[in-house]
Formats: structure tokens, C-alpha cells, sequence
């Protein structure tokens, strides 16, 4: 196969067959004969001077296999050639096997590792791309809306799209309360039409809940527009009821507790409501194992899982690095001070959790309840041994601290991580502090997050219950 130049060059690309490069895209379907038949490879030595490029991307058969199977992306390196014209590279391209069977549309990235993002298995222009973006964006509003609107419901927050789960690739939208967030991690959704077209969904779906929206934002992902080569956004919100004062902050629930949200600040969108289910959990068996306990949350951010631990413990410490993320955390436990018994005592302790917990189980503190949940170790391939060392580390310290009987609520949020070796790691810190541990619970990201079978970067956070005896 040709060495593959740069995936944003608009220079044309070699395919091994430069005959069959030049031939236009075939649409691959089941072999009816009518849809079959396709033009036959024009000969280059005939081609007319003035006859433009077929514009496209063609992919190896590595790439070409996982499309078929049912994932979106495909990598740069997969890339066999790449035609996008003139000027500045367009959002959407058609793309193609190295036969030039067509295998449908996608968003591209020209600066991206993940160069293709498919959004259709047909070939649609702009115009049918903002209309299925429309649509697909009001389904996955629409089946949040039971989770915002049931009267048994305590939260008015979660996510309204999560990506390629909900088929819109590089799209990611969080509700608090009455401010919606907006993410575009991908460069193919960076234009005004999308933006459109995403506000006007939003209003429509969202005007019939608990909590209709006064603001809508689009707050960049930093790492990821570096990664997609795009430029930072306009800080002025895409909507608001009243644009000359937009409302950019606000108090949202979850499980019954009141967060504070700030559009300006905050790691994300600006919280972790992927957690929002496991937060219950890990209050309910604290409640079941070790009621009125002493309670440790390791890396708490804003306070998730140590205000939900508040209303069933005697005392709670929440450790984290970030002085902001604590002093937000004490404004939350400021909001919450009537959800809780008088005489519970939470503190928040700044430093870095490795050495804390390492100080303090050698000075043999303990808890009833220990939860660990670090950002993500491994965000490629390469960290994982690292990752693997960080998490067990970690883990052996809060088995050293925790009771007898004790509650681990332990956590990975990272994809490359997976469960087996999250699994593995924690039995063999078990076997190192001398303790024997039983699994609990298997819990994965909230229901607002869908995991998708075939798009196994879907499934990226792993939440373990466990007893450790």
C-alpha cells in the first residue's frame, strides 16, 4: 500500500490501483442488478484536462471491514487517498473501499487522528446532513425527556446527546438545570448551519420540560479543538431568553442535591453526570453496609460522591488537587446543609491523592467507606501500564484503610483501560494488602449515557462495588 501523504493536503493521493482511484464511487448493496452496474473506470490517458477530480476519501480494507461492521470512525493512517477540491477542505465526503465501492458519508477532519466520522451509509449532501442531524438530535432528546419529566424523577439535569451513541458523531449536549451545553469535537460540525440547526432542535424538544432552557452555550473542549485544528469559539452564548444579560450560571439537582453550575468554569461541560447513577448506588450500599460511618472520597472534584455519602455517614472527606474544585465543593455542601443530620462533618483536603493516601495508610487512618474516582490515566494506547500501576497503587492504599467489612466504590473512566485488566489490577492489589474482596456490583456510566455494542469506546467508564473483608 502507498504511504498515505498528510490527511489535510488537497494534493491527490494514490490508491495501489490509480485505475480503478479515478473511477467514481460505486454505492456497495446487496447484488441487485440494476443498483450494481456502475460506470466502468474511465481510462487517465483519456480523461479530459478540464475534467474535475472525483472528490471523495477511499479507505483500506482494515477501515472498510470495521464500517461494515457498524462503527463510525476511520483513522488517518486508513486513509488509502483523499480529494476535497479546491480551498478549504469541506465538511462532509463521500467515502469509499479501495474497490470504489461507496460505503456512504462522513464528517472530516483534515488535522485529526480521526479523520472520518461517518454519518450516513448513503451519499447526502449538506442539506440532508442538517436534516438528519434534526432529526437524530430530537430522538435523543426525546428519550431523555423520561428521565427529566418522571414525577418520581429528583434530577432536572443530564446529557441530551452522547456522540456516536446517539448516531451524531462529535456531538455532545449536557441539560443543568435551565443552561444547555453544547460540545463540537469534531472540525466537520464547526459551522453556523450546525449550530442552527442544534439551537432551533433544542428549543423545540426542550420546551415542554421541568426546566426549559434560558441560556444554551457552546463551551470548547480545549485538548480535542487543539487535536481538530479549530479555532476557539464566541464566548457569547448561541441562545438566551435574554441575550443582552444571558443567565450563565445556575443551581441544578441530581439525586435530590443541589450542584452549582458555571458555563465560564469547570472540567468538561462542567460536571461529571455520567456518575450521576453510580453517586445513589454508592449512598445506598454505604447505607447498607456501614450506616452513620467514616467516608473518604478520593479525587471528589466538586463534592458528587461526598455530598450523596453526607446523608448516610457521620463524617466524610473529600481529597482532591484542585483549591477551585473545593472551594465550588464547599458551596455545594453550603446548598445542602438541610439534607443533612446536624451533626455530620465533612471536610475537603487539597493535595495529591497518591501521596496522601500513602501517608495516611501508613499512619493506619480508617474508613468504612472509600471512593476512588481519578480522571482518566490512560487517554491512548501507550499510557495503559502506566495507568494500570496508577490505579493499582491507588486501590492497595484504600484496602490498607478501609474496616473490616469495609465499602470500595472504585472507578476507571478510561476506554483503554478494560474491565478485565481494571479487574485484574484490583485482585492483585488485594493479594498485596492481604485482604480478600467481593464483588458487589458491575456498574457502567448513567442511562443517559448509552453504550453501543459495536462502538466499544462507548463503554468507557467502569464503576466497581465491592466489600472488602
Amino acid at each position: 500500500m502507498a504511504k498515505p501523504s498528510k490527511p489535510g493536503s488537497n494534493q491527490r493521493r494514490k490508491a495501489p490501483n490509480d485505475r480503478e482511484s479515478e473511477a467514481p464511487f460505486r454505492r456497495d448493496t446487496a447484488p441487485e442488478p440494476s443498483r450494481r452496474s456502475s460506470p466502468s473506470a474511465p481510462d487517465p490517458k483519456h480523461r479530459q484536462s478540464n475534467e474535475p477530480p472525483v472528490m471523495g476519501a477511499r479507505v483500506n480494507r482494515r477501515a472498510a471491514d470495521r464500517l461494515r461492521s457498524g462503527h463510525l470512525w476511520v483513522y488517518a493512517s486508513d486513509l488509502e487517498s483523499v480529494e476535497t477540491g479546491e480551498g478549504q477542505p469541506p465538511s462532509l465526503l463521500p467515502v469509499a473501499d479501495s474497490r470504489g465501492l461507496l460505503l456512504g458519508t462522513a464528517l472530516y477532519s483534515p488535522s485529526s487522528q480521526i479523520a472520518l466520522r461517518m454519518v450516513s451509509r448513503d451519499s447526502i449532501g449538506e442539506a440532508e446532513w442538517l436534516d438528519l442531524l434534526a432529526r437524530r438530535l430530537f430522538k435523543a432528546v426525546d428519550e431523555r425527556l423520561v428521565m427529566l419529566n418522571a414525577a418520581t424523577v429528583d434530577s432536572d439535569s443530564c446529557r441530551l446527546c452522547f456522540s456516536e451513541a446517539d448516531d451524531l458523531p462529535g456531538l455532545v449536549i449536557d441539560k443543568y438545570g435551565e443552561l444547555v451545553i453544547l460540545q463540537f469535537l469534531a472540525r466537520g460540525l464547526d459551522s453556523n448551519a450546525v449550530r442552527k440547526t442544534c439551537v432551533e432542535t433544542l428549543l423545540k424538544a426542550l420546551e415542554k420540560t421541568k426546566a426549559p432552557p434560558v441560556s444554551i452555550f457552546e463551551r470548547p473542549d480545549p485538548r480535542i479543538r487543539e487535536l481538530e485544528g479549530l479555532a476557539a469559539p464566541d464566548l457569547a452564548p448561541l441562545w438566551a431568553v435574554n441575550p443582552e444579560a444571558p443567565i450563565t450560571s445556575t443551581q441544578f439537582q441530581l439525586n435530590g442535591l443541589n450542584f452549582h453550575y458555571d458555563a465560564n468554569a469547570g472540567q468538561k461541560t462542567g460536571a461529571f453526570l455520567d456518575q450521576s447513577a453510580n453517586y445513589k448506588a454508592a449512598e445506598q450500599w454505604a447505607w447498607k453496609l456501614s450506616p452513620g460511618g467514616r467516608a473518604l472520597d478520593v479525587c471528589t472534584y466538586q463534592g458528587g460522591f461526598a455530598l450523596h455519602l453526607a446523608r448516610v455517614s457521620e463524617t466524610v472527606t473529600g481529597i482532591d488537587s484542585s483549591r477551585a474544585s473545593l472551594e465550588v465543593a464547599e458551596r455545594n455542601l453550603a446548598a445542602n446543609r438541610d439534607k443533612f443530620r446536624s451533626n455530620v462533618k465533612i471536610d475537603w483536603v487539597e493535595g495529591d491523592a497518591f501521596q496522601i493516601l500513602r501517608d495516611w495508610a501508613a499512619a493506619r487512618e480508617q474508613f468504612d467507606t472509600i471512593v476512588l474516582d481519578p480522571p482518566a490515566f490512560a487517554k491512548s494506547k501507550r499510557a495503559v501500564e502506566g495507568a494500570l500501576r496508577g490505579y493499582k497503587e491507588l486501590n492497595l492504599r484504600a484496602m490498607q484503610m478501609l474496616k473490616p467489612s469495609g465499602l470500595l466504590v472504585t472507578c476507571s473512566c478510561s476506554h483503554h483501560v478494560s474491565l478485565a485488566d481494571f479487574e485484574a489490577v484490583l485482585a492483585s492489589a488485594a493479594i498485596d494488602a492481604h485482604r480478600r474482596v467481593r464483588l458487589l456490583q458491575r456498574r457502567g456510566a448513567a442511562p443517559d449515557h448509552p453504550v453501543i455494542l459495536n462502538l466499544p469506546e462507548t463503554e468507557y467508564l467502569k464503576c466497581l462495588v465491592l466489600e472488602v473483608e
